[in-house]
């Protein structure tokens, strides 16, 4: 129940950042060719929608194996040997996401105090993107664990068995 509920949020995020991305960039566009009028913050606020939907899509692009992999190691080991090196992978994944939900945070707090140009906002507020993102694909990680050790894919199916991978939420 959690894991349903905790993609379809993530989607939605992504899905709501991608579509007012969209709008802003597309009324940006069409003000500029129809009035010579260009929105002066549309730019800089579509590229800090874009970092964010970059950052917390990561979790949810690990979960459909969008990420660049090499697997011709993990399908020629033996069932130990490729549990084994799964199992660094994920250690390794895991280790990696929460140094830079560190990193982030220490970032964050050390060049918050800047303003964006145009929209005169905190850059704070863009840089929790990484924290945010990072920890993200963490829990996103630590769900699809185990099964990822067991079966070697990383669409974990749900507990109940109700819904196919691309009806959780997750983008297809």
């Amino acid at each position: 129940m959690f894991e349903r509920l905790f993609i379809r949020a993530n989607s939605w995020a992504v899905i709501l950042l991608l579509a007012a991305m969209a709008c802003i960039v597309f009324c940006n566009v069409t003000l500029r060719y129809l009035t010579n009028y260009s929105i002066v913050w549309a730019e800089e606020v579509a590229r800090y929608m874009m970092v964010w939907l970059a950052f917390i899509g990561a979790g949810l692009a690990l979960r459909q194996g969008l990420h660049v992999a090499v697997g011709n190691l993990h399908h020629i080991l033996p069932r130990t040997g490729a549990r084994i090196l799964r199992l660094a992978i994920v250690i390794l994944l895991l280790g990696f996401s929460l140094v830079m939900v560190w990193q982030g945070w220490e970032y964050l707090t050390r060049m918050g105090r800047q303003l964006t140009p145009a929209t005169r906002i905190s850059f704070a507020y863009i840089y929790a993107a990484m924290p945010v993102g990072f920890a993200l694909f963490a829990i996103h990680l630590s769900l699809i664990a185990r099964h990822y050790l067991t079966e070697g894919n990383l669409e974990a199916p749900f507990s109940e068995g109700e819904t196919p991978a691309a009806d959780r939420g997750a983008i297809s």
